[in-house]
């Protein structure tokens, strides 16, 4: 998919109407999860509570360049996750895992919620396989994204 030179104007147009949130999370052994928000201002939030042998919540908080925040925007308008429908996707159980995508670019406020997905299979025996795997390879590139960016600014051991 290529971006239009009007997709790219409404980008890089108001920097100020950009917002992103991430979740994933299940209640199976306690709160599990793993969130994180971008704003305008280039401001990255990163939450993961695992529970793994009880360790402790991971809260990181770190300022981006202006370049990041548009490589996201650009990621999520090219995606075009915007033109999606979720109301034929299967809604997330109690004790099941839940995904969570809440964005705001231009003028435009969406927010999805879907079942927990494990991995592409699960988008192509679904109700909606085109509209959930545009979903599923968004997040999986924003994932990608926020932790490489996460790694490297709190890189515990450095490379000598």
């Amino acid at each position: 998919m290529s971006v239009s030179s009007s997709q790219l104007a409404e980008v890089t147009h108001d920097e100020d109407e950009f917002y992103v949130r991430y979740y994933v999370g299940r209640q199976n052994y306690g709160h599990e999860f793993m969130e994180f928000e971008l704003y305008p201002s280039g401001k990255l939030r990163y939450c993961n509570n695992s529970n793994y042998k009880h360790d402790n919540m991971i809260r990181r908080e770190v300022f981006v360049s202006p370049a990041v925040v548009k490589e996201t925007r650009r990621i999520i308008v090219e995606s075009e996750i915007t033109k999606v429908d979720d109301s034929n996707w299967k809604e997330p159980e109690k004790d099941k895992g839940r995904i969570e995508i809440e964005i705001k670019i231009g003028n435009e406020h969406i927010a999805f919620t879907s079942t927990e997905i494990g991995s592409l299979g699960g988008c192509q025996n679904s109700s909606d396989p085109e509209g959930l795997t545009i979903f599923y390879y968004l997040t999986q590139d924003l994932k990608c994204l926020i932790f490489s960016l996460i790694n490297m600014h709190f890189k515990v051991n450095p490379i000598p």
